[in-house]
């Protein structure tokens, strides 16, 4: 067999791949242009803010490329088995080769890695992509790879997760996957909305809205590992045998749900314990929020009278008179 441009000559579309795929990279990418951009303008910022607004810029960046990209990669749980198997359908040939299956919210890829690489004047390296997201059929995608004439042991490992396998893991690992997504996408939206609070002088109510982000992070873990606590369809090679465990993005998405709760926590210590240093990490100082709450308070009550003790107090008097 020949490779050209990465692609077997008898295989015709690209392969994904099981750790970071287009999707991914993407949105690695996309964050990684707002970090760049950010730190283009960062001396601009004077004095110890200037620190302080990059740890807060590079952490909330941080948190929001990881709820978005684990949605995208395949390595939730993964499993690897050196394993010596029959190749193809209908020969004797047997090679050894590492197996491995990767699990991610979207669906299962098959990984089939030769040692050597090369065996039987053959390159042998696949990795399959099996999806059960919504759009996809599952059972159809394993029917072609057998049309096409995948190895044994990558059609062996897809056909426990089709729906007509006595496993019935299928339905389990499908639906658990659509609520880790749906939970870890309502994580996003909660931190969109932390990063809007933050910016405003209602800094506590940020802090809150991170507990909520991490909160729903771990909902996702939850939805997920649910599968675990069944009984797993025995992946046999002989006395081999594949055993699966969490991947890295699951144990990234559990770390980043606690860095959620530590910042909602120390936000709403610092609230209630030393308002004036929460204030300074924001780079709020006390007159302007103390002035942008008489504000929404002479607007709120037409009949609000304060005592005119700052400058800033005179221009919330002018805007309201206006």
């Amino acid at each position: 067999m020949t490779l050209f441009d990465g692609v077997y000559n008898f295989y015709p579309q690209a392969r994904k791949a099981f750790a970071f795929d287009v999707p991914s990279l993407i949105v690695i990418v996309v964050f990684l242009s707002l970090a760049l951009s950010f730190l283009l303008i960062l001396p601009g910022i004077r004095g110890r803010a200037r620190l302080y607004w990059l740890l807060r810029v590079l952490l909330s960046l941080f948190i929001g490329a990881v709820i978005v990209a684990v949605q995208f990669t395949g390595d939730w749980e993964t499993g690897w088995v050196t394993v010596n198997a029959p190749y193809k359908s209908f020969s004797s040939a047997v090679v050894n080769a590492d197996v491995g299956l990767h699990i991610g919210l979207g669906g299962v890829n098959v990984t089939l890695v030769g040692n050597p690489v090369n065996q039987l004047n053959e390159t042998i390296s696949y990795n399959e992509h099996f999806p059960w997201y919504f759009g996809e059929n599952y059972d159809q995608t394993y029917t072609n790879s057998l049309a096409k004439g995948l190895p044994s042991p990558i059609l062996y490992v897809a056909e426990k997760f089709t729906q007509q396998s006595p496993c019935g893991v299928y339905s389990q690992y499908r639906i658990s996957g659509h609520y880790a997504s749906a939970t870890m996408w309502v994580a996003f939206c909660a931190w969109l909305i932390s990063n809007m609070l933050f910016s405003m002088p209602v800094l506590v109510y940020g802090g809150y809205m991170s507990l909520i982000t991490g909160t729903f992070m771990i909902f996702s873990l939850l939805s997920f590992s649910t599968v675990r606590n069944s009984p797993m369809c025995a992946i046999q090679f002989g006395p081999a045998s594949l055993q699966t465990v969490y991947g890295a993005s699951f144990w990234l998405t559990l770390a980043t749900s606690l860095l959620c709760f530590l910042i909602g926590v120390a936000v709403t210590v610092l609230h209630f314990f030393r308002p004036k240093a929460l204030k300074a990490f924001f780079d709020l100082s006390e007159d302007k929020a103390e002035g942008d709450a008489l504000l929404g308070e002479a607007y709120a009550n037409p009949h609000f009278q304060p005592s005119l003790k700052r400058p800033y107090d005179n221009f919330a008097m002018t805007l309201k008179a206006v």
